[in-house]
């Protein structure tokens, strides 16, 4: 795991030093070796950064930027299938210095162009710089595990694993893009493409992109030139497999179990984060039936804030043998880590388990360097609940004429969350109330997406910003799923592959991880299971009101069905609790109305408005006030 930068000057001005700058911003992401280069070619410079994290071939044979002939690589990740394709290689022809998986994605590059992405199984954002072709060659990994921004104005292409990179160029405009602020106040972040910044963007996951080494005039890096390379939507556009539920069992834990063997391959300690849930067992379960060495296990518990699943991770982990380590956090700890959050998430990010996934990925660190998590076990085999929401009351929805949905939503407006007894002392009850409104105003898939993902509707952003903005195109509005494939369980699946997953949960556990120079790698997001588990039939994922019913039937066969059997928890964070009490100062601070109108972005009598019925007792305002709050932190940070 590694932090890259670079850039492509075409006036020649970008210093040494500069290039320097950019790659020590991310120290953290690889504290054991740095390493910069500079190209000089007659119509440009190109510089290259590394900071490495060493996993795989610790001695210097796989320091980076690396060289073969007039190829260079910078790359971050790991390739997993590096030995196969290493031999394949060698058969045609070619040679090796290391023992590293970035030497052999360098030579399939120069073997077979852009098509050695087919052969990559993995997580990764590189670049390769290919003197003979003129070009500069960057690529993210199928499911965006792994972060690539780049930015491009006035003849400078710059590119990184991280925005702050960019900020120690001198020539870089940190102009803010509002559209991207609106998109920010809705989802938690900035979904890719977009990025906060003009002129700045993402690449795009199974995308890649070629940026000419020639002139200026030459270079087009737009949206547009993303190519894609692979699409989530080619496995849930064919057919269903006919194939009987134990077949189906069978051939789903071979695929994971291969997944998850891929993901030990290591030179330095490696550990699995188990939380106690099905996804995080499932894994454990797995690698611990084929090692007769105990795996190293890893849960957090935070009991004064309500977050604690250490005891059933405790007792999974004595039933499967595993060694295992309870990381106990306070309440203090969790407080002091939100003022950090700005400068390890660069762009607006107001997920709130970023915090306790930082904070076990610090106390990890401690033991390993590798760190296996269970993140997108819901979205491989449907386990949200708004899955659960939909297949049972989508269908009854649209059968209620559209003038009762709107008087009811309408009556739910007069009637706040926490006037109704004993549902308003359930968790997240407040925020789902709010959600239902939306649900009822219009219950189409695309529709109920929105509804449940946004915390601001396009109406009240309009009323928020002070200018006029343009609601951003994101994967919501896609219509890729073909007709004689669709189900609803399927596009759910598909858009939250594209949307929650990338932009929210990736870039949490990337980030978090980072933190603490931890690689993080998730066996569920290997692209030969999301295939896999796209084809199985919906009814063996979601089974007479059961999610995730193929996954827990596997399980079952390795622990007891009695013991898995609970509420899901998640990284559950008391934010109205906190927003109350313990940050009560840094609302007043950040949301300063002189600061605010200074800052020029939102309309502050409507913050205001929000301020005073969160504070009256309107828990279900708590969210929008988090979101307000990190997007203050965050400019105060980066801009200010």
């Amino acid at each position: 795991m590694c932090g890259i930068v670079g850039f492509i000057d075409f006036k020649n001005k970008t210093s040494l030093l500069e290039l320097e700058a950019m790659t020590h911003t991310l120290t953290h992401r690889g504290p054991d070796a740095f390493g910069v280069e500079e190209i000089g070619l007659d119509q440009c410079k190109v510089g290259l950064g590394h900071r490495r994290l060493s996993i795989i071939d610790l001695s210097e044979g796989g320091k980076q930027p690396m060289q073969y002939n007039r190829h260079w690589i910078c790359f971050n990740g790991e390739v997993y299938n590096y030995n196969e394709i290493k031999k394949e290689l060698i058969n045609l022809g070619h040679s090796f210095k290391s023992t590293s998986d970035t030497e052999v994605v360098l030579h399939a590059f120069m073997e077979w162009g852009r098509s050695c992405l087919e052969k990559l199984i993995g997580m990764f954002a590189f670049v390769i710089v290919d003197i003979d072709k003129n070009q500069l060659f960057c690529a993210r990994d199928r499911a965006g595990v792994k972060p690539f921004y780049y930015y491009f104005k006035d003849g400078l292409f710059l590119f990184g694993s991280e925005l702050k990179a960019f900020h120690e160029h001198g020539r870089f405009d940190k102009k803010i893009d509002k559209n991207a602020v609106a998109a920010f106040m809705q989802y938690g972040n900035v979904p890719t493409p977009h990025c906060i910044f003009e002129s700045c963007c993402k690449l795009k996951p199974g995308h890649f992109m070629e940026v000419s080494l020639e002139s200026e005039g030459d270079v087009r890096v737009s949206l547009k030139d993303q190519i894609q390379y692979w699409n989530v939507y080619d496995a849930y556009n064919k057919p269903k497999l006919d194939i009987s539920f134990e077949e189906a069992k069978i051939q789903t834990e071979s695929v994971l179990m291969d997944a998850c063997n891929y993901r030990m391959v290591s030179d330095v300690p490696v550990g699995v984060f188990l939380s106690g849930g099905y996804d995080s067992a499932s894994v454990t379960a797995l690698l611990q039936k084929e090692r007769t060495e105990k795996l190293k296990t890893f849960t957090i518990s935070v009991p004064d804030i309500g977050l604690d699943e250490a005891p059933y991770a405790k007792e999974i982990a004595a039933y499967l043998g595993t060694n295992h380590t309870e990381i106990q956090c306070t309440h203090k700890e969790a407080i002091e880590l939100i003022g950090g959050l700005p400068f390890y998430y660069d762009e607006p990010f107001a997920d709130s388990s970023a915090i306790p996934t930082t904070l076990v990925s610090l106390a990890a660190r401690k033991h390993v360097t590798v760190a296996l998590s269970a993140d997108a076990g819901d979205e491989v085999f449907a386990g949200y609940n708004r899955y659960d929401y939909i297949q049972r009351y989508g269908n009854k929805l649209n059968r209620i004429p559209s003038f009762m949905r709107r008087i009811m939503a309408s009556g739910m407006d007069k009637i706040p969350s926490n006037y109704i007894p004993v549902l308003r002392n359930k968790y997240n009850f407040h925020n789902r109330y709010e959600k239902v409104k939306g649900v009822l105003k219009n219950p189409s898939e695309e529709q109920i997406m929105l509804s449940l993902s946004q915390q601001f509707t396009d109406q009240q952003i309009e009323n928020l910003l002070k200018e006029k903005v343009n609601i951003l195109d994101t994967a919501y509005s896609s219509h890729e799923l073909n007709e004689e494939h669709f189900s609803s369980l399927s596009y759910m699946m598909a858009i939250d592959y594209q949307t929650y997953l990338v932009d929210d949960i990736m870039q949490k556990v990337d980030r978090a991880t980072m933190t603490a120079s931890l690689e993080g790698r998730e066996p569920y997001l290997d692209h030969r299971l999301i295939e896999w588990a796209a084809q199985l039939p919906d009814h063996y994922k979601y089974h007479k009101g059961e999610k995730k019913f193929i996954l827990k039937e596997i399980l079952h066969q390795y622990i007891p069905k009695e013991m898995m059997d609970r509420p899901k928890m998640g990284f559950a964070i008391p934010i109205a609790e906190w927003l109350q009490d313990d940050l009560r100062d840094l609302v007043e601070e950040y949301l300063d109305p002189k600061k605010m109108e200074k800052q020029g972005v939102f309309n502050l009598n409507y913050v205001q408005d929000i301020k005073s019925k969160f504070y009256s007792g309107k828990k279900e305002y708590d969210v929008k006030m988090w979101y307000l709050l990190m997007f203050q932190m965050w400019y105060e940070k980066w801009i200010s």
